[in-house]
Parts: C-alpha cells; structure tokens; sequence
C-alpha cells in the first residue's frame, strides 16, 4: 500500500562502497553527483563480519566534506560508538535496537548534543520494539538485509522487505510523524521503485545503486531519479 502525498527522498550514499584507497577523491565524486547525506557504516567486526571503516578514517573524513554524516552504528557497545560519532559532529546517529541495554538514554545522549538520531532494526527484528521510541527518533532504519554480508553477491533483500516498509510507514503516517523510514541493504535499481511506493523516505545506496559497476556515479544518480519517480517519490 502506498503512502498518500508525494514524498521527497533522501540519497544516502554508503561510503563504505566507495574507493577506500582514495576516500577523499571518491567523497567528492559523491558530493558531485548530489548525495544528501554520506551514510556511514561503523562496524566493530563483531555485530557483523564487518569492518571497513576505522574512528579515525572516519574522523579525517570529517576533514574533506561538508556533506551531513549519516553514521549508522552496528557495534556490540553501542554507548561508546555513539558517543565518538557525537564528538567527532556526525550531523545523525542511528543504533541498532538488538545489542542495546538502554535505548532510550542513547536516544538522549543523541538529543542532548543536538543531533538526529534513529533506532536501526535487523531484518527480523518486530516494529513492535518502536512502540514506545518511534516519536522521540527522526528516522528509523530496517535493515532488508543481515548486516555485514553485503560482500556476498548472492545475498539477497529478505522477502519481507516491501511489506516491513509498508507497516512502518503505516505506523508513522498513523500517529502523524515526521519520521523518516530509511531502508538499508540491496537498494538497487530493481528494488528502488517498490520500496519507495512501499514509503521508504531515505535510501542507503550502495553497490548495486549509486556504486553500480556498469555506470559513472552521475550516470547512476540519473538512473536513480528514474526508479525514485517510478515509484512516484520526488527528488
């Protein structure tokens, strides 16, 4: 089911897909090519068998953009990843609901430093868990695929997707927020059209999107407005 009013969408482009031997050359390929947002991955190699990026990289890219940060913590210490992507003036900080003790005081560690913040959900994890945090967060983010398996090609968007998309949607739209619903993993050129009808507002972009092989990032982000207005969302 579709969301009524024609939303705009946000571009999240997932630096960890980039050149990470030419960081600095790729962010401004990004920046270029009309990236609202740098969406980045901090892994700790034990949420996910995933680490790409370390503080520090993270930190000298702060040095080289002005691009808002969109950091997107999948660690087992939630508390410590937040509180340095807080000090190192990350514009958004969003954590995972499954490895944290206490939600609601990240969600105010966030607040009391003036950023954004969203709650970040495994693709099994219940909407049910957002039933008392959903007003108090700017975005929540459904993971559509396992974290950190990204590399493995086969992996594909849980069949589930479109429908969790939708009943989230359905949540905010019910309680009047303003709530952005992001969605993370395998946001291809396939997939774009009906997670946007679904009521996805913020798209992680990654290798089969923005950082597709088979076009130029501007090619790419042309390609992307046409699956975005397919599925009748606005850029």
């Amino acid at each position: 089911m579709g969301h009524a009013a024609v939303a705009r969408i946000q571009y999240a482009a997932s630096i960890m897909c980039a050149d990470l031997a030419n960081l600095e050359g790729s962010i401004a390929e990004v920046e270029a090519a009309g990236a609202d947002v740098l969406h980045v991955d901090v892994l700790d190699g034990r949420f996910s068998p995933s680490m790409p990026l370390g503080l520090e990289t993270i930190r000298r890219m702060r040095d080289v953009t002005s691009l808002p940060f969109d950091a997107h913590v999948m660690t087992t210490d939630n508390e410590l990843f937040v509180t340095e992507m807080l000090e190192l003036g990350a514009e958004s900080v969003t954590f995972h609901v499954e490895t944290t003790l206490h939600v609601d005081r990240l969600i105010g560690l966030a607040r009391s430093a003036g950023a954004k913040v969203g709650v970040a959900l495994n693709p099994a994890t219940s909407l049910s868990v957002l039933e008392f945090v959903l007003p108090l967060v700017d975005s929540v983010c459904l993971m559509l695929i396992n974290p950190g398996y990204a590399t493995n090609a086969s992996e594909q968007q849980v069949p589930y997707a479109a429908e969790k998309v939708s009943r989230l949607r359905g949540l905010v739209d019910e309680q009047g927020l303003a709530t952005a619903v992001q969605v993370d993993g395998r946001v291809s050129f396939a997939t774009v059209p009906g997670l946007v009808r679904a009521g996805a507002t913020s798209l992680v972009l990654g290798s089969t999107s923005l950082f597709s092989k088979d076009g130029s990032l501007a090619e790419n982000r042309a390609r992307l407005d046409a699956c975005v207005a397919a599925g009748g969302g606005t850029r």
